[in-house]
């Protein structure tokens, strides 16, 4: 095995990102990668180097590559790899696809905007069985999604995927429902998610997405 050292760049923070993902310890990725606690600890709070060794353990462990723990995945698309030998294609049903989409992230809104067919990624949460997300007061997305009728609101779809290339699998999420403008009076429960848009800048608008038609598909990989 190389001994080489590994750059660390973000690395201390990308092994705990996974770890926290995966709802894991110190302690248990250190049992799982078997190191010490202490040396996990180490690593995720201090710009170190590692050896390529240690680096593949934690991959491991982290059920991920050792090239997503350096970030060298960032600008490169998912789903660049081969497609598995024998493709599973299933069909998930509508609990299912809620239970995935629950811990939130980031999925896209698609809608008719003034210019044609519009896709937006935005950052969101799941409140109460709906999908929340913020946009800018008076802005393109939040005037799009506005019919100009009392009660009534524009139906639009929101998607979420996830890839895994290394074992050649993944899911896709589509909800189709109403885009609801959250109300003065419903701002301070919309913004107790906690959802925060990553573009920044004055979001202050909640728009809530009460599912009417949700589907979904997962490809397994034999």
């Amino acid at each position: 095995m190389s001994r080489r050292t590994v750059s660390p760049g973000d690395l201390g923070r990308r092994i705990a990102y996974h770890r926290k993902q995966l709802g894991l310890s110190r302690d248990d990725l250190a049992k799982r990668a078997g190191m010490a606690p202490g040396f996990v600890e180490y690593i995720e709070e201090t710009a170190a180097s590692i050896t390529e060794e240690a680096l593949l353990r934690l991959a491991a462990a982290l059920e991920t590559t050792p090239d997503d723990l350096l970030g060298g995945g960032m600008d490169r698309p998912p789903g660049q790899g081969l497609a598995a030998s024998h493709p599973v294609l299933h069909t998930l049903d509508p609990e299912e696809c809620m239970r995935l989409i629950a811990p939130g992230g980031v999925g896209r809104v698609a809608f008719s905007g003034p210019g044609g067919p519009t896709v937006f990624p935005v950052n969101f949460k799941v409140h109460n069985g709906a999908i929340v997300f913020r946009t800018q007061q008076g802005g393109p997305m939040e005037e799009a999604m506005r019919t100009g009728m009392e009660g009534v609101e524009l139906t639009i779809g929101f998607e979420v995927d996830r890839i895994d290339d290394v074992n050649r699998e993944g899911w896709s999420v589509l909800v189709q429902g109403p885009a609801h403008h959250v109300s003065a009076d419903e701002v301070k429960e919309a913004a107790g998610t906690g959802v925060e848009p990553w573009a920044g800048g004055a979001r202050e608008a909640y728009i809530s997405i009460v599912p009417h038609h949700i589907s979904g598909r997962r490809i397994l990989g034999f």
